[in-house]
């Protein structure tokens, strides 16, 4: 991130100026209506998000097992007190017997709804970008489904791998005897996984959601604040909750699961517009230190 040259007082100054700039644009953008927006949206797509899923690991495997998986996986970033509730509903959705492949009507709703999580994510970043959509609605939506489809698809050929890993290691087990010995090491895999998984959706999301491209360096600095800092809430969000889940509990009720899911998908929301937005102050901060230059130099 080049916030300019001097001394180190000068290069924290600078950054300091661009977190408060960054600060006061995602406010004047109505930035935490935004992250509630697509907080809210998120929560309503995942269930038809993983219900399409099922539908691709039941038409080209046969079982939905390999659905149970990819659900593991998409939530294994998730602190483990928020995930466990909705995990365990999306276990009863993906274990209900359907009739039907993968062309009914449920399936065929669920990945049309599932594109609405997206299209939250592009309002946010075009927002924060200052950009204004000029493409067709339909086209986008297009679009839209498109990331869905192949999102699908890259979750259920990692989950594949994941499942297919003790396979591979009992296998290996029989000529190499401490390989054997190495089933611990899944768990941290697919952590690992989720983590690159998370990683890899805020590039691209930053890439090819706004309305206009955003150079592949300029996106990194709040691609990195974004996760760093989701995983760093996740963290605190789950450890208080440890604490005080009662207290939820008692105020919500029946509803508790689905306010602490999303009170956590809020932030990470407010997280990812908050990236948007801090590296558009970054590209300001460039582009007023070059025309400065330019100035100096051209009086």
């Amino acid at each position: 991130m080049a916030v300019g040259g001097g001394t180190l007082e000068a290069r924290v100054g600078a950054v300091f100026r661009i977190i408060w700039n960054a600060a006061e644009k995602f406010a004047a953008d109505d930035g935490w209506a935004i992250a509630s927006y697509i907080g809210l949206t998120l929560l309503t797509s995942l269930f038809p998000f993983l219900i399409f899923v099922a539908a691709l690991a039941g038409f080209f495997f046969g079982s939905g097992e390999l659905a149970k998986e990819a659900a593991k996986l998409l939530f294994a970033e998730w602190p483990e007190v928020v995930a466990r509730p909705i995990a365990d509903e999306v276990e009863r959705v993906l274990t209900t017997p359907r009739s039907g492949g993968l062309l009914t009507f449920g399936a065929v709703f669920s990945f049309y709804f599932a594109s609405s999580a997206i299209e939250a994510l592009r309002v946010g970043l075009n927002r924060a970008y200052g950009l204004v959509e000029k493409r067709p609605w339909w086209l986008l939506r297009l679009q839209s489904l498109g990331l869905v489809l192949v999102g699908s698809i890259a979750l259920l050929a990692l989950a594949f791998l994941v499942v297919l890993g003790p396979l591979i290691l009992d296998t290996l087990g029989t000529f190499f005897p401490a390989v054997a010995e190495a089933h611990e090491l899944l768990t941290f895999v697919r952590i690992g996984v989720a983590a690159l998984m998370l990683a890899t959706s805020l590039i691209l999301a930053h890439i090819i959601l706004p309305a206009h491209r955003v150079g592949f360096r300029d996106i990194l600095p709040g691609v990195a604040v974004t996760f760093v800092a989701s995983i760093a809430f996740g963290e605190v969000f789950g450890a208080y909750l440890s604490e005080y889940l009662r207290n939820y509990i008692s105020t919500y009720a029946g509803l508790a699961s689905v306010m602490i899911a999303l009170v956590y998908l809020y932030w990470v929301a407010l997280l990812f517009v908050f990236g948007g937005e801090f590296n558009a102050a970054i590209i300001r901060a460039r582009r007023e230190r070059i025309e400065g230059a330019n100035t100096l130099s051209h009086p």
